[in-house]
């Protein structure tokens, strides 16, 4: 018995202890926390240090160290040198050299980097120019947040906590959705949605551009999916499924404006990847091109949300050939490795119907069986087609995890969206995968429980914390995680009518999110989250003028 309390005396001495060695841990204030941190004393003054550059760093790279520099003499006043020195790598003493020192690093990976910060210098070292970017936005949340201002601080030192750091991420694969079909962003909105996520390291733009609600892509060779199908004659208010404000609403992007969109997304670090939705969600380029569709119509492009039943007719080999035109066109637009096809919320209604499906059912000698209907497999027939064109052209698709009805042709890549499960199926038949589960990446979902004091919102309760706690390789056995490309967080905009709205709706929880894509998940910790978020990342956001949800 004595033994017991003296056990127990000795824990509860312990775990206070403990409890305030983790209190009392050096953390910085980077938002996602990078690989390893070590954290030394003292700080080093970046107003009116010399920048110097290795030459063997690409001019890209250079470029964007040089905009560093800049941005630190014009907000402090303190000119900042920037130079390209011979031989510097040889030759560099970080004893005694002083000033801000990029390095090319050929034994790192593309988006990886360290940085050594002494109260002399600072020296960055990377092999690409995503890494030195990555580096950069590491930086610029070490010291004031002054650094993302446009305004003149002259009092500005700019300093920078003594530090060594090492770092890469968890997953190649960090997305980021935007749905600008239900409601339409200009191009300077869809930039600004762009610069957060380079702020958290995201690297791939999922832009959904086609819905039953609205076509938003020029396509030359169909000139009315942007003038009939980019508009419709009223949205429904609220959740009133039988009311329609009246109000004439579209737009499109052009070819050049996407192509802007695409080259300034790339000089971000982020790839854009389009989707074409289909063969459900097209009542757009129905209402266009009525003969795309089982009945000849006629359609209206949807001024209501929700699942229409009039889809692509795949009996017709005129759908085929308008898919293919689309897509030649997309191509020469968007440079992406991946394109999506969407796939998903297709009903088969007007398929069971139609004479022209049911004879490219009966010629394509498709039967149903105890798992999949005769109509869930002629869908899987025109996903392989599709893939196998844009195969062809040197593409990969993603499709929503419908796809993986019927047959799934190998090489394409599996969107897990209805919770985790088609997550977990896809890669135990070895198929890659993008984790994207409404059930923690939904931002669309409302932000607590009293939803009276909130905007309004699709459904769903999705609060930053529980965003934050979500584990992609749960479930998943060893040869299954290694199929789990990375993870996306979708906004849908059904409700979702203004930028500001829209910012309010990502932010903060994408910051999270940024830590589920790039952190170990042993070094995910909210507590210390939450505290750099309002440390740091709130001021970003007040400064940036981006809307935010507080917690």
């Amino acid at each position: 018995m004595k033994k017991y309390f003296r056990i127990l005396a000795l824990v509860s001495l312990l775990v206070p202890m403990a409890l305030q060695a983790q209190k009392t841990e050096k953390v910085i204030n980077v938002i996602p926390y990078p690989q390893s941190v070590e954290i030394g004393k003292g700080t080093f003054k970046g107003a009116g240090a010399n920048f110097n550059c290795d030459l063997e760093i690409d001019s890209r790279s250079a470029a964007l160290i040089r905009q560093l520099a800049d941005k630190i003499t014009f907000v402090s006043g303190r000119t900042n040198s920037f130079a390209t020195p011979v031989g510097l790598r040889r030759s560099l003493d970080t004893k005694k050299a002083k000033g801000f020192f990029f390095l090319n690093d050929s034994s790192l990976g593309a988006e990886e980097y360290s940085i050594e910060i002494t109260p002399k210098n600072c020296v960055v070292k990377a092999s690409a120019y995503n890494g030195f970017l990555y580096a950069i936005q590491t930086l610029k949340q070490l010291t004031d947040p002054a650094i993302f201002s446009d305004r003149i601080n002259p009092n500005q030192k700019f300093l920078f906590p003594c530090v060594s750091i090492k770092d890469k991420p968890r997953f190649a694969y960090r997305g980021m959705h935007l749905d600008c079909a239900r409601h339409f962003f200009s191009v300077e909105e869809v930039k600004k949605y762009l610069d957060i996520m380079a702020v958290y390291k995201l690297n791939q733009f999922h832009w959904h551009l086609t819905e039953d609600q609205g076509w938003r892509i020029e396509i030359k060779k169909y000139p009315k999916l942007t003038e009939v199908g980019a508009f419709r004659n009223g949205t429904m208010v609220g959740k009133d499924f039988n009311s329609n404000d009246g109000v004439r609403y579209g737009g499109y992007y052009t070819q050049e404006q996407l192509k802007e969109v695409v080259a300034y997304a790339a000089s971000l670090g982020i790839t854009v990847i389009p989707e074409i939705d289909l063969p459900g969600h097209m009542l757009g380029a129905l209402a266009a091109y009525p003969e795309l569709g089982c009945t000849g119509g006629p359609y209206e492009v949807w001024t209501r949300w929700g699942i229409s039943d009039q889809v692509l007719c795949p009996g017709k080999e005129a759908m085929f050939t308008f898919l293919e035109d689309v897509f030649t066109e997309l191509m020469e637009i968007f440079p992406s490795e991946y394109i999506h096809i969407g796939g998903d919320e297709c009903p088969k209604t007007e398929w069971e119907k139609c004479p022209d499906c049911q004879a490219r059912i009966k010629a394509l000698g498709i039967k149903a069986d105890d798992k999949h209907t005769a109509e869930q497999y002629l869908q899987s027939y025109v996903t392989a087609r599709v893939q196998k064109f844009l195969n062809d052209h040197g593409r990969k698709i993603i499709g929503w995890d419908e796809i993986l009805e019927g047959e799934l042709a190998p090489g394409a890549t599996v969107m897990s969206w209805r919770g985790v499960k088609g997550g977990v199926q896809a890669s135990a038949l070895g198929f890659d995968v993008i984790m994207t589960p409404n059930t923690y990446c939904y931002f669309d979902y409302y932000q607590s429980e009293d939803k009276e004091k909130e905007p309004l919102a699709i459904g769903g309760n999705l609060p930053i914390e529980k965003v934050y706690g979500y584990e992609p390789f749960d479930g998943l056995d060893a040869s299954q995680q290694k199929h789990i490309l990375g993870v996306q967080a979708n906004l849908w905009t059904e409700y979702i009518a203004t930028p500001e709205y829209l910012e309010y709706m990502l932010l903060p929880r994408m910051a999270a999110l940024s830590e589920i894509q790039w952190c170990k998940s042993s070094d995910k910790n909210f507590d210390r989250f939450a505290s750099s978020m309002k440390a740091e990342s709130f001021k970003i956001y007040d400064i940036l003028g981006y809307n935010y949800r507080k917690f």
